[in-house]
C-alpha cells in the first residue's frame, strides 16, 4: 500500500472502506477539521441500488456505474475548493473512476480494520439500508490501494477523534 501525504489541504479526499469501517464518521469530521464541503456516498445511490443491498443483495459493477459517476462528478465541481466524499471505493478500478473526476487532485484514505471489528460496529449499527450480510461480500471484492494510486490506509482501531487524527496526520494536515 502506498504511504503518501497529500500536498495540500484544499486537496479532494475520498474517505473509502467497508460498510461499517467509519467513512460517515470519519468523513464529516475530517471536512470539518478541513473546512470543506462534505458529501455522503449514500446520497448519491440510486434507489433501486438502496432496494437491492436492504434485500441483501450484493451491487454488480453495472449497478455502480451511475452510483461511481455521479461522485466523480461532485469530486470535478468541487476541485478548485476541495472537499471530503465518502465511498466504499472498494476496487482499483472504482476508484480510478473516481479519480478521473479530479485528475491528479484526489487522495484515498482507505479505513482499514479487521473483519471481526467491523462486524462488531456493524451490529450495532441502526437505521442504514446496508445489512451485516454483505460485509463478508465487501472485504472480498476489496482491493489494497496500490503504490501507483495517491493514497494511504488508516487503521480504524480506536475512537472516531482517533481515526480522523490518523487521517488529519496521513493528509499532513494534523
Amino acid at each position: 500500500m502506498t504511504d503518501q501525504r497529500a500536498e495540500r489541504p484544499g486537496r479532494l479526499v475520498v474517505v473509502a472502506g467497508v460498510s461499517g469501517s467509519g467513512k460517515s464518521t470519519v468523513g464529516e469530521r475530517l471536512a470539518g477539521r478541513l473546512e470543506v464541503p462534505y458529501a455522503d456516498a449514500d446520497a448519491f445511490h440510486p434507489p433501486e441500488n438502496i432496494a437491492k443491498m436492504s434485500a441483501g443483495t450484493p451491487l454488480t459493477d453495472e449497478d455502480r456505474r451511475p452510483w461511481l459517476d455521479a461522485i466523480a462528478d461532485w469530486l470535478g465541481r468541487h476541485a478548485e475548493r476541495g472537499g471530503v466524499v465518502t465511498s466504499s471505493a472498494l476496487k482499483r478500478r472504482y476508484r480510478d473512476r473516481l479519480a478521473a473526476g479530479a485528475p491528479g487532485r484526489v487522495f484515498f484514505l482507505l479505513l482499514d480494520g479487521s473483519e471481526e471489528l467491523i462486524a462488531r460496529r456493524l451490529e450495532r449499527r441502526e437505521g442504514h439500508f446496508m445489512p451485516r450480510s454483505l460485509l463478508r461480500s465487501q472485504f472480498e471484492t476489496l482491493e489494497p490501494l496500490q503504490p501507483d494510486e495517491h493514497g494511504t490506509s488508516v487503521p480504524v482501531d480506536g475512537t472516531p477523534d482517533e481515526v480522523t487524527t490518523r487521517a488529519l496526520a496521513a493528509l499532513g494536515a494534523g
